[in-house]
């Protein structure tokens, strides 16, 4: 049973999110700064690679022993929210540092420009830390963006992270799962025409179906253990249960938590079920 707090942010998506048309100009706009509290509570540093801005948050007055690549979400047409901030900051909170990698939108940019950007990003880090005390993390877009950058780190030369943190993860650009329109109608933010819109500017005219794109259809079991978060009011929550049953054909270290009637990145939302899940991932990250 889903928290009060959980049914009204539900019914607010619904009156203000469901319908509204993707940003076809969202590339053309500068990546927001910051917000003036995380900035004087934590140390945060920029700098840019490949043509695009990184941001490191760093907890104040400590070296971190921890550090997570954040790839935030917006369907690759939109930029960050506060809500990603609030989460990076309980990051930075304990003790970890945080490479915020804002990669290029669609359609300015497709994820041919993404993928190198984020690789120089976690190789770099890679000079600092070991991997086994580095976490990928994304959500929604960026959490299939993060599967996908796991998966192409196979064969590269670059080891594994210790794990990734899916957070209601696009895996299927093509949307085609016959169990979404069910979760569809109960979903009230995510929509399939808007997504398949925003998708097919990220693709550039490639085949969306390819693990670059679709990450589920990608490896797994050669990667890092995978913890995946998802509700059950959530469009992509198909896709999700269909890269469980792979995992468990292919023996791949993949665990879901499923939180009942929960919307689409429910550890961003300001209830009960959300705040759970954020202090979970950053005890994970941690560790």
């Amino acid at each position: 049973m889903s928290s009060p707090q959980m049914h009204v942010v539900a019914a607010y998506l619904r009156l203000t999110r469901k319908h509204r048309t993707a940003d076809p100009v969202a590339a053309s706009k500068e990546p927001p700064r910051p917000p003036a509290k995380l900035v004087q509570r934590h140390d945060v540093t920029s700098r840019s690679i490949d043509g695009f801005e990184c941001r490191t948050v760093s907890p104040r007055g400590r070296r971190a022993e921890r550090a997570v690549v954040y790839l935030h979400g917006g369907a690759y047409i939109s930029h960050m929210v506060p809500q990603h901030w609030q989460l990076i900051s309980q990051l930075a909170d304990a003790g970890i540092r945080v490479e915020v990698a804002q990669y290029g939108l669609a359609p300015k940019y497709t994820y041919r420009d993404a993928y190198p950007f984020v690789t120089a990003v976690y190789r770099d880090l890679l000079s600092d830390l070991d991997a086994g005390q580095v976490t990928i993390m994304g959500d929604s877009a960026g959490a299939g963006l993060a599967l996908g950058v796991a998966q192409s780190l196979v064969g590269s030369g670059l080891p594994q992270p210790t794990r990734v943190v899916l957070i209601s993860p696009w895996l299927d650009l093509t949307l085609t799962n016959p169990a979404i329109p069910e979760v569809e109608a109960r979903d009230p933010f995510l929509t399939t025409s808007r997504l398949l819109a925003a998708g097919r500017g990220w693709a550039g005219g490639d085949d969306p179906a390819q693990p670059r794109l679709s990450p589920v259809n990608g490896p797994l079991a050669p990667l890092a253990p995978i913890d995946v978060y998802i509700g059950t009011r959530d469009l992509f929550y198909p896709d999700v249960r269909r890269l469980e049953e792979r995992a468990a054909a292919e023996g791949a270290a993949v665990k879901v938590i499923v939180c009942d009637g929960a919307v689409h990145a429910y550890p961003l939302v300001p209830a009960p079920e959300g705040r759970a899940a954020a202090r979970a991932i950053v005890r994970s990250a941690a560790s």
